[in-house]
């Protein structure tokens, strides 16, 4: 099978998705079984590629599937993490779906570290929406220790250990507490779906940027759970010096 047939095949699963502050190449839906809980649950898997270089945006935006085809094997894309959204249910057309926007957290999402929540976190949103029957998990690739990186985390955790909060351990670095952005996820989601979502967090943060993005948010739930001895700090870290949510401030319908 030559190019040309394969970028028939892929065709019609690649799309241009247009964002306020960078486009995206859009690759989905495609079906993906997860195990859950010892269940399997079917998803539809979508991964997109921020374009931002202005070259690479005129050649890849207007790109066909061929053409994306040929560059692929020069992007080096291996060098970097993609980010991708897990879809479950009628997410278009069903009137109210829940939305996570889950940072990638390599520790405990792979390891499962208990020096986080992250873990549970990504497992929990992922049965939440699948009780609910409709939504959305992005998983954003580069959100790793809010935003400054897996080899920056490593070190913001030996400074954990010598008695630093989260916070202190990223402005030691020379970071912000929080240099995450949404504008990419963001524009995945209105290209999915323009009826209301809920987003599954505890931070006010996220529910901010989907609200300045003019995005049609109906509400929110709260995600705690899984604390003990190893994150507490952690967990009351993110509360007192994030701005985070606890349970119980969070139920309310915006």
């Amino acid at each position: 099978m030559n190019q040309k047939d394969v970028a028939t095949l892929l065709n019609d699963k690649i799309q241009t998705v247009r964002g306020e502050q960078s486009s995206t190449i859009l690759v989905g839906p495609i079906k993906l079984p997860v195990n859950l809980e010892g269940e399997t649950v079917v998803f539809q898997w979508y991964c997109w590629l921020p374009v931002r270089d202005e070259e690479d945006r005129q050649d890849l935006l207007n790109a066909t599937a061929e053409t994306i085809v040929k560059r692929l094997s020069t992007l080096n894309l291996a060098e970097g993490q993609q980010s991708s959204v897990l879809v479950y249910g009628d997410l278009q057309q069903s009137e109210n779906a829940l939305v996570r926007m889950h940072s990638i957290c390599h520790t405990g999402d792979i390891f499962g570290s208990k020096r986080c929540d992250c873990g549970f976190q990504l497992h929990q949103s992922m049965k939440m929406i699948v009780e609910h029957g409709t939504g959305a998990l992005f998983y954003l690739a580069n959100h790793e220790g809010r935003g400054i990186g897996l080899f920056s985390k490593a070190m913001a955790y030996i400074l954990q250990e010598e008695g630093m909060d989260t916070v202190e351990a990223n402005h030691q670095l020379g970071f912000e507490d929080d240099t995450r952005n949404y504008a990419d996820a963001i524009s995945v989601l209105r290209h999915l779906r323009q009826k209301p979502v809920t987003l599954i967090t505890n931070n006010p943060k996220k529910l901010d940027a989907l609200k300045k993005s003019g995005m049609n948010v109906a509400g929110r739930m709260p995600l705690w759970g899984d604390v003990s001895q190893y994150n507490e700090r952690y967990l009351n870290t993110k509360v007192e010096r994030s701005g985070h949510l606890r349970d119980s401030d969070l139920r309310e319908v915006l």
